[in-house]
């Protein structure tokens, strides 16, 4: 009988012990604090929807380190880029050459290694890994469906949203400000939008079709999100992400969610971009 109560006070004391591990907002007594940026890519990109950006243009360069600047406030320890997890090792060592000659000549430079190289250099950062994963999915399945069910309804709103932001973009002072404007949330809510949401709105009858498609990019995104959450993190830790901005808007959700992470307001740090 006395082992036995010893042993309930200790189950009790122990999960006193974890429970006290999860505050009140359930979250980590000591989360790991994540300042999580969107950006169009500046290199080559694949993607339907992309930005015309001269990477090579000094110009160009000198505003993107003013905003790398901006970052490097955060003082992150680690840096988080969407490559996949495989080229870490190259990765790291391209940016110890960068680390020592800042003025390094790249071919074909990317946001990557205009922004994050610049933000880790400046921030002192050790580490940088990549979290990306590999899955295609059909966004244009709209194409091979002749009468889905709101067709009207999902014409437009892609129209009228692709145009308003074009438009915004057009009138964007610089980069500076283009980068301000696509960490909004407006922005952000409607990438999710754009890239899969509304695909739940494109099916025949009895079908899903595009919310199958959908699912992929959802599918994509909580890979991501699972290899960020495999990667030897501490308290001690903070991290900046960057990716493109629909894959922002994804992890921004489920940041805000996590009991590990304390998402920061990413605007703060942009405020004099706006």
């Amino acid at each position: 009988m006395y082992i036995k109560i010893i042993y309930l006070v200790m189950v009790y004391l122990f999960a006193q012990v974890t429970h006290a591990q999860i505050n009140k907002s359930f979250k980590s007594t000591d989360p790991i604090e994540v300042l999580n940026f969107g950006t169009f890519h500046m290199g080559f990109t694949s993607d339907a929807n992309s930005t015309e950006f001269d990477e090579h243009n000094s110009t160009n360069k000198a505003m993107v380190h003013e905003v790398a600047e901006a970052i490097a406030k955060f003082k992150p320890t680690v840096i988080i880029v969407e490559q996949l997890p495989q080229y870490d090792e190259g990765l790291n060592e391209l940016y110890q050459s960068y680390l020592k000659n800042p003025d390094l000549k790249m071919e074909n430079p990317n946001e990557i290694n205009l922004l994050a190289f610049e933000v880790g250099r400046l921030a002192g950062a050790k580490q940088f890994y990549g979290i990306d994963y590999s899955e295609g999915y059909n966004y244009m399945i709209n194409k091979s469906i002749p009468n889905y069910n709101d067709k009207d309804l999902f014409e437009d709103y892609m129209t009228a949203v692709i145009t308003i932001f074009d438009n915004k973009e057009k009138k964007s002072r610089d980069v500076k400000q283009m980068l301000y404007n696509t960490n909004t949330k407006e922005f952000l809510d409607a990438m999710i939008n754009l890239n899969a949401d509304m695909l739940t709105h494109v099916s025949s009858e009895g079908k899903a079709e595009g919310a199958d498609e959908a699912a992929k990019f959802y599918h994509r995104n909580l890979l991501m999100y699972s290899n960020l959450n495999q990667l030897p993190l501490t308290k001690d830790d903070r991290v900046f992400i960057l990716m493109g901005a629909t894959h922002t808007a994804f992890f921004n959700m489920w940041l805000e969610r996590s009991p590990k992470y304390q998402l920061v307001h990413t605007l703060d740090y942009l405020e004099q971009f706006k």
